[in-house]
């Protein structure tokens, strides 16, 4: 049927499209004026953390506050639809009662009675009220994300404008307040957990703090004042040490001190010590040897050294110089002592440094144990500081207005004006279109079934018997001779054959007075929906229906036609075939029965010298192509099986026919051929007029059976001559 029968049987059935689209139509304003209207309000929220730097937790206020991620936006709608919510909802909007809402104001219905008394539904008075009103409730609310953005749309519908404007608003309270109570209520929690950790906590660092000190008392490791806070014991060998150390230096000074005055004296310059020349009596002595030495030169201007009073003078003289020279070694002796005393309190300290390393050695083993006991008390006291700092934080957040709620309402819901349900406009014009293209396709497909498209005239129909059989099915054909069928019966299963096509040799006339198949001998399936304007040999609707008949792989049916040289029309039969192919959908012929020519083909395809684009040329008409054999020989077909197989998959894949020609399949030589090609068919069609029984025809159906084709078609020009069954056991025949 093509457009234009389409138009026609309209135009012939209109009142058959007309009424049902006028009653649809009718029917749905009568609806969109019955149907009670409901309307549906909407309220948006944002959902963001809202939680300022002095709201925030000590510890995180340098961090940005976490994105909120789809999954959490996903996480949110549920939240929003929970029974907890819903449940406060309903008490807020005083739906228990509602007859909206709760199907239990009219009371229980007969049926429902009936039913509670036989024990099969449960009494709907005894569940709670907020229960029934659930399942209606959740009906008319719908709350979803927009997108993908962080904003909640909360939607609720009912016949009451104004009730749904107030439930969606109502909702959208009710979760903010349930996100604030649950940050309320994680403070509350936090607080009450600190509370009741910070005790145990106390008494810990406590009893940690004085093992420490008990310890450090044991083990005399008390510290010391200063700034050093360092053990005692640490302290007094420090000092010990520093006193060992000026010891030594007082007892080095004294030492060279006296060693270098003993020198001095030796030389006679005793008088150039400081501390001899310092002393008030070897003073007094000196300034007395400076008189005598002075009178002792003004006596010598007139006596003699042998003189009495030179000789007193000269002895008072030495006895002066007796004394400096006595002074000057009590003085060495003064400092040899001082430094025999430093010596001595060298040696004491040196002592003393002695026990107290030993001491400080003992106690540093304690020390560790002590650092030990120490990390410990330290570690408990920073861990009590941080629960009281996280305690405060806490308690200052446990409190209704503290912890606002990580959301926001965005925008409130009014009261709507239009209802939301029914859209009168929209309903009716949609009914109205799917009614009108329902009795269109209800028009066109009861044409189809009937078989009757319009202007065009049924063939007129032969009787069957003033005709001659136009198709026939035959069973397995004996060698020779004449028997009756009981006999072949009586002979057992004979071996699997394959059925054998004759079609009427006369040229098949045109399609408007072409004579019917009769009853009797057509075999289910489709059937060719025209006739292509042509004469040919064949009759192919049974051709055509058995190769429906085959299941395919998938992609296009796939068919080998090959000749076998007499006087069958293996061209004709190619050229009608692809043309009623071309019927039933895209239909494409592969010759290969042709000679040698410089277009490229199949050949030329498979080796690699051609693309698709180059080796499909156009037939007849748009729905019928042609492939060449092409410039190669048929051995390179042979030699690249796979890539002919990946050929074929693609043409089937393109075509919903793909028809392959092969000719002179009698030839010793075209054997090879057949075999690679059948192996990518789904039916193989021999065009022979041979006996059924001919060695030839016999060997080319084992061949095509033999490469794994699904069905093998032998396919005549005439009509088949009667053969009786003979006697003997039937033979292999094709």
């Amino acid at each position: 049927m093509t457009l234009g029968d389409v138009g026609r049987l309209l135009r012939r059935r209109w009142l058959a499209v007309l009424l049902p689209t006028v009653a649809a139509f009718g029917l749905a304003v009568v609806f969109v004026q019955v149907v009670t209207p409901r309307y549906t309000a909407e309220s948006k929220l944002l959902l963001e953390s809202r939680d300022s730097a002095l709201t925030r937790l000590q510890q995180d206020r340098g961090e940005l506050p976490q994105p909120i991620d789809e999954q959490a936006v996903a996480s949110q709608v549920q939240v929003v639809m929970s029974r907890d919510i819903a449940r406060e909802a309903i008490k807020s909007l005083g739906l228990v009662g509602n007859p909206e809402f709760d199907p239990m104001v009219q009371g229980v219905g007969g049926l429902q009675q009936v039913l509670v008394m036989l024990g099969l539904a449960q009494n709907p008075l005894d569940r709670d009220p907020l229960d029934r009103v659930l399942e209606k409730y959740f009906e008319r609310l719908l709350v979803y994300s927009a997108g993908k953005s962080r904003i909640l749309t909360i939607e609720f519908r009912s016949k009451d404008p104004e009730l749904a404007a107030r439930a969606s608003n109502t909702i959208a309270d009710l979760y903010l307040a349930s996100l604030a109570a649950a940050k309320v209520d994680t403070a509350r929690y936090a607080s009450t957990w600190l509370g009741s950790n910070i005790e145990t906590l106390r008494s810990r660092v406590s009893e940690a703090e004085a093992k420490v000190e008990a310890f450090r008392a044991r083990n005399g490791l008390i510290v010391g004042g200063g700034t050093s806070n360092q053990p005692l014991a640490v302290q007094q060998l420090a000092e010990l040490s520093t006193q060992l150390t000026q010891a030594r230096a007082a007892q080095a000074d004294a030492g060279a001190k006296a060693k270098l005055i003993r020198e001095m004296i030796k030389d006679g310059r005793g008088f150039e010590i400081p501390d001899v020349a310092n002393n008030e009596l070897i003073r007094r002595l000196v300034e007395q040897r400076i008189g005598l030495k002075a009178q002792l030169a003004l006596e010598a201007r007139t006596l003699l050294p042998q003189h009495p009073r030179m000789k007193e003078l000269n002895a008072q003289l030495e006895g002066l110089e007796a004394q400096v020279r006595a002074a000057a070694d009590r003085t060495v002796r003064a400092l040899e002592n001082d430094a025999r005393i430093a010596g001595s309190r060298v040696e004491s300290l040196q002592a003393a440094v002695d026990a107290q390393r030993t001491v400080v050695a003992k106690a540093n083993g304690a020390e560790v144990e002590l650092r030990a006991l120490e990390r410990e008390a330290r570690a408990q006291r920073e861990q009590l500081e941080s629960y009281l700092g996280r305690f405060r934080e806490a308690a200052a957040r446990d409190a209704a207005s503290a912890a606002p709620a990580d959301a926001r309402v965005v925008s409130r819901a009014i009261v709507p004006d239009l209802p939301s349900f029914p859209k009168k406009l929209p309903i009716v014009a949609f009914a109205t279109v799917i009614a009108f293209l329902f009795a269109i396709g209800a028009v066109v497909a009861k044409a189809l079934l009937a078989g009757d498209p319009p202007g065009r005239g049924r063939p007129p129909a032969r009787r069957p018997e003033a005709e001659p059989p136009t198709a026939a099915l035959f069973a397995p054909v004996p060698a020779a001779g004449a028997a009756a069928p009981a006999a072949a019966s009586a002979a057992g299963p004979a071996e699997p054959a394959v059925a054998v096509v004759a079609v009427d040799p006369a040229p098949m006339p045109a399609p408007a007075s072409r004579p019917e198949v009769p009853a009797a001998q057509a075999s289910p399936g489709p059937l060719p929906a025209a006739r292509p304007p042509f004469e040919a040999r064949y009759d192919l609707d049974l051709l055509v229906t058995r190769l429906d008949a085959i299941e395919t792989a998938g992609g296009g049916r796939r068919v080998l036609l090959i000749g076998t040289g007499d006087e069958t029309d293996l061209d004709g039969l190619a050229r009608s075939l692809g043309r009623v192919a071309s019927l039933h959908g895209r239909a494409l012929l592969v010759r290969l029965d042709g000679p040698r020519s410089a277009q490229p083909g199949l050949t030329d395809l498979v080796a690699g010298r051609a693309d698709f684009t180059a080796v499909i040329q156009p037939e007849a008409g748009p729905r019928l192509n042609l492939i060449g054999r092409g410039g190669g020989e048929p051995e390179a077909l042979i030699a690249g099986r796979d890539t002919l197989g990946l050929t074929f998959d693609a043409l089937g894949e393109a075509y919903d026919w793909v028809i392959a020609c092969l000719d002179d399949g009698f030839a010793a030589q075209t054997r090879p051929l057949v075999s690679a090609i059948a192996a990518w068919m789904d039916a193989v069609v021999i065009a022979s007029n041979a006996e059924a029984d001919d060695p030839r025809l016999v060997g080319l159906f084992e061949t095509a059976e033999a490469a794994g084709v699904p069905e093998v078609i032998v396919a005549q020009d005439r009509a088949p001559a009667a053969v009786t069954m003979p006697a003997y056991p039937l033979r292999r025949t094709a």
